[in-house]
């Protein structure tokens, strides 16, 4: 009888581990979205060019104003939307399409 006491004590926390191992697994899975919701691309191109247009814009009339400092600032965000919207349009060309279903 003294062998059976290590069985005892191992085989309801192996139950106890498989039970709690399946139940995370199973909550990962429900809550993973599908591969259909998934965006095509990265970000809004167009949108980020006319931001940065706007900010040109903006940055000549502070110029124009004779607001230095914020013509420079403002000119230097068109520069970084400008340049994010770059990084957007080669990610979409680079990154290879999901494996159809």
């Amino acid at each position: 009888m003294n062998h059976a006491t290590p069985a005892r004590r191992a085989l309801p926390a192996l139950f106890a581990t498989m039970l709690l191992a399946g139940g995370l697994l199973l909550g990962q899975a429900a809550a993973a979205p599908p591969a259909e919701a998934a965006r095509v691309g990265t970000c809004n191109v167009n949108q980020l060019q006319k931001q940065a247009r706007d900010e040109r814009d903006r940055a000549a009339q502070l110029k124009r104003l004779g607001a230095r400092e914020e013509s420079r600032r403002a000119y230097a965000r068109a520069e970084a939307l400008e340049r994010r919207a770059k990084q957007c349009a080669h990610a979409d060309d680079v990154v290879a399409p999901p494996f159809p279903r």
